[in-house]
């Protein structure tokens, strides 16, 4: 888990490397000082050399002014190599999300994958900034000062062979408790997120409905979790420092204590034992350093295997099959097409479909709600898999093509499409990011943007606003079908994509459509019998089946679910 993690150091691992050899040589460098200090009081001071003193005196200013330097070096550049991580787990995930499938997309919530995305990166990257001086340092200063310490009086320096083993303990047995707390820590932070997303993305329901006190009781809920969560972890975790000072303090009485009668017996000198329990004291605090870094990485080994989940998820829609083909005229087959959402459910939301649209055709698909009318075109551009049968693009398996290319010769307008942080044009280009003013005019005029265009107040340079907050649902869906006009696809998915439109608007952005794109296959979903009367041909959808085909007229004879749902409408507009 962690050799993956820090694979994606890559191009940062020369400042990793630099920060280790500064961390290394600062820890000589301090190392030397309680030598020359030892020497200082037993040989100058015992003998008043001041001459002496004063060179040691400069070797020590000497040594702690290098070692002040190759420390700010290590700060700076251990902080480059963890924000370089960093923002390569994020890349790496980010993209890997742009090859999801929507079954893929499925397996997590969105708040998860926001937060995998920035609170799990920035524990790792945090690890790293901040974790690397004591977790290079720790040992180089533990061996060498253990070695120094041996040197001085091999006797005295037995006690840590207690200390050691006490510590160690100690630390696997609260690193060992303490990783599943940060685990459900993380995912307190999931629902919290959740929460934030689902109340702003509703806001004018909640605030429609009155609900602000229930969202402020469920966000309590999920703060207090998240609270109950962190205080378990770290309250656990905090139980390192005592653990350290309790083994530290002990050590160092024993010491003060052994080495007191050393020096009485003659056996050891005052400045050995002075510098003696220097390097206990940097021992120690290696120690209490290492023991620090498993706690921060126990924290990010949590975090890193919620980021590989995202990484290693398996993309069930593939280019493995694909040729060099593209999309030519946009004729559309479905044979005997079977599809479910999960493959452990028992029922299947398509069943044994079969149809058949032409290249140009205007087709429309009605049925009741939950008839799978959005799933099945979903199969079209391959935003889903059929589970058996297939479907097929001008004759070919829509595996064959690449999905670049598949989904680039198709165009789908939902009902609730998203516009983004922008101006206008800049939204309209999103179908086609070299398109000429004289295009975008031209797909303006067919989805009737033009009629509303003067009221905003720079025109094609109006901030869209998160959404597209500042036009109606109306003018949403007329500029999310210009959008999709401007890819100028050989097939065009219209999902209600006019529910919001008059029919007076409809039914002038259905006739422009005719008359300037005649070579288009059209495909029509639609809740209103009204946007597809019109249609060549007519699909009529029953709980994942074709229930009739046909033109208006000979369904309203032949089948019985589009006449009564023609006749609910026809009775609903008469009263």
């Amino acid at each position: 888990m962690i050799k993956r993690l820090f694979s994606y150091m890559r191009q940062y691992k020369k400042y990793a490397i630099l920060a280790i050899i500064c961390i290394a040589a600062e820890s000589v460098f301090e190392l030397i000082v309680p030598l020359i200090m030892a020497d200082l009081v037993d040989i100058g001071v015992a003998s008043g050399n001041r001459q002496y003193i004063y060179i040691k005196g400069i070797q020590m200013v000497f040594c702690a002014l290098l070692a002040l330097v190759l420390g700010t070096g290590s700060a700076r550049f251990s902080a480059l190599a963890g924000q370089g991580l960093g923002a390569n787990l994020r890349q790496a995930e980010y993209e890997k999300m742009q090859k999801y499938s929507f079954s893929n997309i499925d397996h997590f919530r969105v708040s998860s994958l926001v937060t995998r995305l920035t609170s799990d990166v920035t524990n790792i990257q945090n690890t790293v900034s901040s974790g690397m001086r004591p977790f290079c340092r720790g040992p180089v200063m533990l061996i060498a000062a253990t070695g120094v310490a041996f040197s001085i009086n091999a006797t005295l320096a037995l006690v840590f062979a207690v200390a050691l083993p006490v510590l160690a303990g100690l630390l696997f047995a609260i690193t060992m408790k303490v990783r599943p707390l940060y685990t459900r820590m993380q995912g307190a932070i999931d629902t919290v997120n959740r929460i934030i997303q689902e109340n702003l993305i509703a806001i004018r329901v909640v605030k429609a409905y009155v609900r602000g006190e229930y969202e402020i009781s469920k966000f309590e809920e999920g703060n207090e979790n998240l609270k109950t969560q962190s205080e378990q972890a770290f309250r656990l975790a905090a139980l390192n420092m005592p653990a350290m000072q309790f083994v530290m303090y002990g050590t160092i009485l024993s010491i003060l204590w052994f080495g007191g009668g050393l020096v009485q017996i003659g056996n050891m000198q005052v400045g050995e034992l002075t510098g003696f329990l220097s390097y206990v004291l940097q021992i120690l605090n290696s120690l209490m350093m290492i023991s620090n870094v498993f706690l921060m990485m126990t924290r990010s080994v949590a975090s890193g295997t919620r980021i590989m989940e995202v990484i290693d998820e398996k993309i069930e829609i593939t280019d493995e099959k694909a040729r060099d083909i593209q999309v030519q005229q946009g004729d559309v087959a479905f044979e005997h097409v079977w599809f479910k959402y999960k493959k452990e459910a028992e029922e299947y939301v398509l069943s044994d479909l079969s149809l058949h649209i032409k290249a140009g055709q205007t087709v429309g698909i009605v049925g009741q709600t939950g008839a799978a009318k959005t799933t099945m075109i979903q199969l079209i551009p391959r935003l889903y898999q059929a589970e058996k049968g297939c479907v097929r693009v001008d004759g070919r398996r829509v595996e064959e093509y690449p999905m670049e290319r598949l989904r680039d010769a198709i165009a789908i307008v939902l009902q609730n499409n998203t516009l983004f942080s922008g101006s206008l044009l800049s939204n309209l280009r999103w179908g086609k990011e070299d398109a000429s003013m004289e295009e975008v005019e031209k797909v303006c005029h067919i989805a009737c943007v033009d009629e509303f265009l003067d009221r905003l107040p720079q025109r094609y340079d109006t901030e869209m606003g998160q959404g597209g907050v500042n036009v109606s649902g109306g003018q949403k869906q007329r500029i999310c079908i210009a959008r999709a006009l401007l890819k100028n696809p050989r097939i065009l998915i219209l999902d209600d994509s006019t529910s919001a439109v008059d029919t007076a608007t409809e039914g002038k952005i259905r006739h422009r459509m005719a008359e300037a794109l005649p070579h288009m296959t059209k495909i029509i979903i639609a809740q209103r019998i009204s946007s597809v009367c019109h249609a060549d041909q007519i699909f009529v959808l029953h709980e994942g089946k074709i229930n009739g085909v046909g033109t208006h007229e000979e369904l309203l004879k032949s089948n019985q679910i589009y006449r009564q749902i023609y006749e609910s409408q026809k009775e609903g507009a008469e009263l």
